[in-house]
């Protein structure tokens, strides 16, 4: 029977615990080293962010959100949508340039190169927890409501994690062969911003544009993770069906590409 490549990355990634622990460790320290704020700079970026955004959309422009919506607090909504995608984001984007990076471990040494984005998503995940406390604390706090449901949340985490990584496993192969691949990639997550539904509700986007709401796996993300953080409602079955169906996806194809490109890395380097 042939080898599901899926599954051989999975495996390796597992024997290598050690190796992804100190590599997430390693990134998390050289991102603020010297810093005297070291990682809060990580909560204040993204609070900044998400002020700005009230400010622009909530106060000079008048943004309501229709009834019906998890909550009548848009900074709330904006919040608890922009905390997944922050983690997709964040990791997809610093994975990009990350074998160019670490070349002189790939061109010297047997490194497993293919373990360096999902070190990338554990570094950036340990934001992501701190952001996600502040978002259940600001709801029990300012809305009085504490879902039980958020204990669902580490599956969504770990949707997330699949659909980034597989993500991160393309954009960081080709960018070792084409170095404008971090500059398209910058062009095509701002699009991929504008086309998940954090700013404003699903309502108020065009028909004609439902559609490539719909096939967007970070959509689905996004409506789960308000779902759970701001009411008491138990996910679809099909929600969970769609988002386990397109993470799996992109993970193995994710795998292959990484795989298929791998085999020059260290020539190229």
């Amino acid at each position: 029977m042939a080898r599901i490549p899926g599954r051989h990355f999975v495996r390796n990634l597992v024997e290598r615990r050690a190796l992804v622990a100190q590599l997430v460790r390693r990134d998390f320290e050289m991102r603020y080293v010297g810093s005297a704020a070291g990682w809060l700079w990580g909560v204040v970026h993204p609070l900044v962010m998400l002020l700005s955004w009230v400010f622009v959309f909530k106060i000079c422009l008048q943004m309501e959100l229709p009834a019906g919506s998890v909550t009548q607090s848009y900074w709330m909504f904006v919040f608890c949508g922009y905390l997944p995608w922050m983690l997709f984001n964040e990791t997809v984007a610093r994975s990009a340039g990350s074998l160019v990076e670490q070349s002189n471990l790939i061109t010297r040494t047997v490194f497993p190169s293919e373990v360096v984005p999902v070190s990338i998503f554990l570094s950036s995940l340990i934001h992501h927890l701190i952001g996600l406390a502040l978002a259940i604390v600001a709801g029990a706090i300012a809305l009085r409501t504490f879902s039980p449901m958020i204990l669902l949340l580490p599956m969504y985490i770990f949707f997330i994690g699949l659909l980034a990584v597989g993500v991160g496993w393309i954009v960081a192969s080709l960018h070792v062969y084409l170095r404008d691949t971090g500059q398209v990639l910058s062009v095509v997550m701002t699009l991929w911003f504008w086309l998940t539904p954090i700013m404003i509700d699903e309502q108020k986007i065009p028909k004609r544009f439902h559609p490539l709401v719909a096939w967007n796996p970070m959509s689905w993300v996004v409506r789960a993770y308000r779902e759970r953080l701001l009411t008491a409602n138990f996910p679809q079955w099909r929600e969970i069906a769609v988002l386990g169906a397109y993470s799996a996806a992109v993970f193995i194809i994710g795998g292959l590409f990484f795989r298929h490109l791998k085999r020059g890395f260290a020539d190229v380097l």
